[in-house]
């Protein structure tokens, strides 16, 4: 009986929607194939066929019943576990109809007159997402030639969904294993002479208007498992001028002798030579900008070079934007330090200190405590548990692209890569602090690294002014006074939340403890940092908007904070207010300590479900004489479908201006969560249902005299919609500090463009 869904399918039947039959991996090689970028020739083994293969051979029970029994934090259950699962799959038979189409699909990719070589690549149904990168986990296999091992392949590659390094990080991401589902891509083997990678942002300064590519001799793998340090140049967008060229001297090299990949030494008068021509970095520049332009995000795009043609054998999205936690020490924790002891390529930015723990392999991630500096040759997934407890990383060997790099900017914390010598200049148990930001390791704790004068090219500050104000998106005190020097003309967006997680305690907590004084102290002290430093620039503080997931972390969290399904649509914003006063009292007398003093700071409450909500807030707040003086200002959220529908009752209650949070209305108007890897595909702030949205709200607010603003991350990223946004009348814009001088530049143009 003929499946009911297709068992093969080649690149150019296939584009991004087709995830659940594919994988991550998998649509994205469709989806370019059919924009007519140069993928290589290929197809998938879809995951119907796997889904047959289980089903014929009775292996869901099994496999099931198996991962019942495992704990992912006994590395040696887990181990055990995997490994009969793999056994269960790989003895197993491969169903007929499947065998036929794959091998009738190879052929056909071979052409009549013989069976090509071909790379053999997984494709889960939860890597290459847009909200998370599972890159690693699963197998590849190069130079596969013929019906039998292309077969035996495939099984490996479903295989390797069981590893135990793949089970660790559903159940560390709570995604459950029934839901993860695997195909097989069999690709055109390209015979690299040389290959890399490219992101079309800086992976580790956000910087957006730089294109990086790396590049190393051979075929991709070496670069991808971090065994070789790559070139790297750097690219400006819009110039495509070449800013940075740093080459590395490579002594080995991955390339294919036969039917196998080996490893070669790579010619000693080609060691330190720059790898890919000027024209060549630049066209890769182009060709990874229009593939940024086709998906409207960042991309991490894997390329290599044959016979003097470029071709692009994988994009997935750069998962890591803005997820580094950098927390500076203060001056009276450091100790001085001046010259770094070892330096290497930066991978994921921030300080961090620590006792160096060396492993020489993942048996012996044990070693890593909390707070320690995890340091390797390379890292693995295997070192995943560990690497989650470090407080920084170096390795020897890889680049920007290597796991280390890749999970540490995941996960937050400094990573050096490519020092060469860290496992041997270093000794077990010494104090060192890791600077993530610029690739160097001081000997001590929480060093205060006193650089060289250098004459540093500053970006030439646009000091135009705008009838639309640019503001700046805030949360950390320690970057108030930073910003504040920038040519801004106040703070949009001071966040709550990071302020109330550095106190470290749950306000009900607090009150039970009876430390609410401390509380509303240090939450005052903080909130007063910007205002003394925006002074007279407004400061538009938005109350707590944590959610209970956000809320548990806290301590004593657990006590006061009941489990939901979906936090996003539950107890959170005004709605906590109203059922919890005494805690939004906290917040309400820290705000009325700062503006004894400072007059600048306005309040903005967030996620509002009607107005009768709003009156309630507005009630509680008049009760603390807020609203006695003139120059307070109270402000609302909106970014619910709901407000943009009843906007003018929202504003009959008496506000005084909005703010749209872009990223939260996004997701409710088009029905998505850029947060879940299944649908976060169809976010899109750029939308044309949410243009309409932004217009109407701009226009109600324009007709009503009260002012507009826009908070989300889509004005920091999209010139285009900042252009539609001054066109439509908003008061204002508030920006990331990277996109300050950029979006003034952007809209004092506009604006020249309205006047003329």
């Amino acid at each position: 009986m003929p499946a009911e869904k297709p068992l093969i399918l080649f690149y150019n039947e296939i584009d991004k929607s087709d995830i659940p039959s594919v994988g991550g991996k998998g649509a994205n090689l469709g989806e370019m194939t059919k924009a007519g970028f140069p993928v290589p020739n290929g197809f998938a083994v879809t995951v119907q066929s796997y889904e047959i293969f289980l089903t014929e051979n009775d292996l869901h029970e099994k496999i099931k019943e198996l991962l019942g029994k495992t704990d992912r934090n006994d590395s040696e259950k887990l181990a055990k576990t995997a490994k009969l699962i793999q056994k269960l799959i790989l003895r197993s038979k491969i169903p007929s109809d499947v065998a036929w189409e794959t091998i009738n699909a190879y052929k056909k990719l071979s052409g009549k007159f013989s069976k090509a070589l071909v790379a053999v690549r997984s494709s889960a149904t939860a890597e290459d997402l847009p909200t998370a990168s599972f890159a690693g986990q699963q197998a590849s296999f190069l130079n596969v030639k013929g019906d039998a091992s292309l077969l035996e392949s495939v099984k490996m590659c479903w295989a390797s969904l069981f590893t135990a390094r793949a089970i660790f990080y559903r159940e560390e991401n709570k995604i459950p294993h029934e839901k993860v589902k695997i195909s097989v891509l069999i690709q055109k083997m390209i015979q690299s002479e040389v290959s890399g990678v490219i992101f079309t942002i800086d992976p580790v300064t956000n910087e957006k208007d730089r294109i990086v590519i790396e590049a190393v001799w051979g075929l991709g793998e070496m670069i991808v498992q971090g065994l070789v340090i790559p070139d790297r140049y750097v690219v400006q967008k819009d110039t495509y001028s070449i800013l940075s060229k740093e080459i590395s001297d490579q002594d080995k090299q991955l390339i294919r002798a036969g039917a196998v990949n080996k490893e070669t030494k790579v010619p000693d008068n080609q060691r330190d030579i720059q790898k890919i021509t000027d024209q060549d970095i630049v066209h890769l520049a182009k060709l990874a900008q229009d593939i940024h332009n086709h998906y409207y995000f960042p991309q991490d795009i894997e390329w290599h070079k044959e016979k003097g043609k470029l071709y692009v054998v994988q994009t997935r999205p750069v998962t890591t934007i803005g997820t580094a936690k950098i927390k500076p020490a203060k001056d009276k924790d450091i100790k001085t330090s001046i010259t770094p002891i070892l330096s290497g390529q930066p991978a994921s930015p921030g300080m961090g200190s620590g006792h160096v723990r060396i492993l020489k392999s993942p048996n012996e991630i044990s070693k890593v405590g909390t707070g320690d500096i995890l340091v390797a040759e390379m890292t693995s997934p295997d070192y995943v548990p560990a690497m989650k407890k470090a407080v920084a990383i170096i390795t020897n060997e890889g680049g920007m692209t290597s796991h280390a790099a890749i999970v540490s900017r995941e996960l937050g914390i400094p990573c050096v890569v490519g020092t060469k010598k860290a496992t041997t200049m270093l000794s077990e148990g010494m104090v060192v602090t890791v600077d993530g930001e610029k690739g160097q390791i001081f000997m001590g704790s929480k060093v205060k690294i006193i650089e060289k004068k250098e004459e540093k090219k500053e970006e030439k500050i646009v000091k135009t002014k705008t009838a639309t104000k640019i503001y700046v998106n805030l949360a950390e005190p320690e970057r108030a006074r930073e910003i504040s020097k920038k040519y801004v003309d106040g703070v949009g967006l001071l966040r709550a939340e990071f302020m109330i997680a550095n106190i470290g305690i749950h306000p009900k907590e607090a009150i039970k403890m009876k430390k609410q004084e401390k509380f509303i102290s240090k939450l005052a002290s903080d909130i007063s940092i910007f205002c003394k430093n925006f002074d007279p620039r407004p400061v538009i503080y938005r109350t707590t908007d944590f959610k209970t997931n956000e809320y548990r972390s806290l301590s004593g969290g657990k006590h006061w904070e009941p489990e939901e399904p979906n936090p996003m649509l539950g107890f959170r914003g005004a709605f906590r207010y109203v059922a919890n006063p005494d805690v939004f009292n906290l917040e309400l007398q820290a705000i009325k300590r700062v503006r004894e003093k400072y007059k600048n700071l306005q309040v903005m409450i967030p996620f509002v479900r009607s107005p009768e909500e709003l009156v309630r807030i507005r009630r509680i707040m008049a009760t603390e004489g807020l609203f006695e003086s003139p120059s307070f200002k109270f402000l609302m959220m909106v970014e619910l479908p709901v407000n943009v529908i009843k906007l003018e009752d929202f504003i009959r209650v008496g506000i005084d201006g909005v703010s749209i949070g872009s990223n939260d209305l996004t997701m409710l108007l088009l029905g998505t969560d850029r947060d879940n890897s299944e649908v976060a595909s169809a976010f899109n702030e750029n939308s044309p249902v949410v243009r309409w949205a932004l217009k109407r709200i701009i226009r109600i607010c324009n007709k009503h005299n009260v002012t507009s603003s826009i908070c989300g991350q889509a004005p920091s990223v999209y010139d285009e919609l900042v252009e539609k946004l001054v066109s439509y009348g908003i008061t204002s814009i508030s920006v990331n500090p990277d996109a300050i001088n950029r979006v003034r530049r952007v809209v004092a143009e506009c604006e020249r463009k309205i006047l003329k």
